[in-house]
């Protein structure tokens, strides 16, 4: 099998060679995943031929010594699950063959990756983007929009919640606002209901939203097309309900509108409706109900951003904090090494 990567590589054995072809003709790999996937046979080669083994001879204290030997050589975790993942396929697949009685590769797994923050908005920023009015805009997208920017930030509802509220409540409706209550009723994932409060300046959006929202050339055909769609109560020019890319899109512009340093998606507003929820109220319990999470170590992530804050706000307004160049780091920073050590 050829590949635009032949040039850089050794000869292979005749197994990868046969399973490179089994992956591109059978199962109709992507031209790249075959020849990532030949690269890291490659690797598996040149490892067996160099501890002088047969590929069929390969256990699993040899796929641990590889593994380890690709971590301290500074491979990111996501990149040795990916290594792994083509190992175990290629031995399962010389299984099925019959030329391997298990697969060494089965009960081997990659390092846990440290779990990345969730970015979050500062306060400042979060109101700023929340109270833009932009004057140039056709009043119509901007009523919506700002409507958008409220509920996800002030109710941390997930895009796809948000895009699945109907104008009013239905036995069909996936969710809806009371505005009289003041609650959200939404859909969640795994198809859970929840109910979120919705604060004034939500409700103050959404009415302007409202008064203009049926003002849509394209919203009477939408009703005949898709009667579903259009009762959408975020809709687009065509008065189809709004997508979830479209939210993304319009929230973009406008963040970069509102002057902020990076550009926002909806998933950012919901981690900072979280953070800065937990910021002000330590209710770790609470917050995971009004975010839906079904376990609360889903929850936990924001505690270390709620300790970021507190350490930064530290180092900044401590007079104690502000560290000469021949002094010990500021206590924020001390504080951050022993969070990490004491999780």
């Amino acid at each position: 099998m050829a590949t635009s990567t032949d040039a850089a590589l050794p000869a292979l054995p005749v197994q990868i060679e046969k399973y490179l072809e089994y992956v591109r003709v059978e199962r109709r790999l992507a031209a790249r995943t075959v020849e990532l996937y030949a690269i890291h046979l490659a690797t598996l080669a040149r490892n067996a031929a160099t501890a002088g083994l047969a590929l069929e001879q390969v256990q699993t204290a040899h796929v641990r010594r590889w593994m380890a030997q690709l971590h301290g050589a500074g491979r990111e975790s996501r990149g040795i699950a990916l290594v792994l993942s083509c190992w175990r396929s290629f031995y399962r697949w010389l299984g099925n063959e019959g030329r391997v009685g298990s697969n060494p590769v089965q009960d081997v797994h990659a390092p846990k990756a440290a779990r990345p923050l969730p970015k979050a908005l500062a306060v400042d920023e979060a109101v700023r983007l929340a109270e833009l009015h932009d004057a140039e805009a056709d009043p119509w997208d901007e009523a919506r929009d700002r409507a958008i920017v409220e509920l996800l930030y002030g109710c941390g509802l997930r895009v796809g919640e948000l895009v699945g509220l109907d104008v009013r409540a239905s036995s069909g409706a996936r969710g809806w606002i009371d505005p009289d209550a003041a609650e959200a009723q939404v859909l969640g994932k795994g198809s859970k209901r929840r109910i979120v409060p919705v604060g004034s300046k939500a409700l103050e959006a959404l009415q302007a939203w409202l008064a203009l929202r049926d003002d849509c050339a394209g919203l009477e055909a939408a009703r005949l097309r898709d009667p579903g769609s259009a009762a959408a109560l975020f809709i687009g020019r065509n008065g189809n309900r709004l997508s979830a890319h479209a939210v993304w899109k319009q929230l973009r512009a406008r963040s970069l509108k509102a002057g902020l340093t990076a550009p926002v998606h909806p998933h950012m507003l919901r981690h900072s409706f979280a953070s800065h929820l937990l910021q002000s109220s330590s209710d770790l319990r609470a917050v995971q109900e009004l975010l839906g999470h079904a376990n609360i170590s889903t929850t936990q992530v924001y505690t270390r951003l709620d300790f970021q804050h507190l350490a930064k706000a530290y180092d900044a307004a401590h007079p104690r904090a502000r560290a000469r160049d021949d002094s010990p780091p500021p206590i924020g920073d001390a504080l951050r090494k022993n969070k990490s050590r004491n999780p």
